[in-house]
């Protein structure tokens, strides 16, 4: 997703911070991701940008997301955010259609290479269906 205001130190994608940069997101667009997912050796989507879920992108993310989650409800979503699950996202609707949530700005005093999935020791990889059903944060441990 384009557009980011957090502007993390050492960001590994800095060129999706302005929301003005990049293409429309459409319905086309959705179906041409749809499209490029279909392959059994996909096995998933992994949403990131710039932000997700800032409130410019969450509608985008949002109808990404569940049309996916309809046509490939065996492939699993993985979603990077700077927002924190508790404290901001647990609510929004996309998390109904998120399994992994790696949430949390980029610290890079924190940038730890060893780290599996995230890239500060700050960030948390979250099982967000099992933390939603369960009303509290459960890692992802696979």
């Amino acid at each position: 997703m384009q557009g980011c205001e957090f502007h993390c130190k050492n960001c590994f994608n800095p060129e999706t911070w302005n929301f003005e940069d990049g293409q429309d997101f459409d319905e086309t667009t959705i179906e041409n991701v749809l499209d490029l997912c279909k392959e059994d050796h996909v096995k998933g989507l992994s949403i990131l940008g710039g932000e997700p879920m800032h409130p410019r992108n969450q509608e985008a993310t949002t109808a990404l997301a569940k049309a996916f989650k309809a046509k490939y409800p065996g492939k699993n979503i993985w979603m990077w955010s700077g927002y924190e699950f508790d404290k901001d996202l647990k609510d929004k609707e996309a998390m109904k259609y998120v399994d992994v949530l790696v949430d949390g700005r980029y610290v890079d005093e924190l940038h730890n290479p060893k780290l599996k999935w995230k890239g500060s020791s700050n960030q948390r990889v979250i099982d967000v269906q099992n933390s939603l059903k369960q009303n509290q944060i459960v890692l992802y441990d696979k």
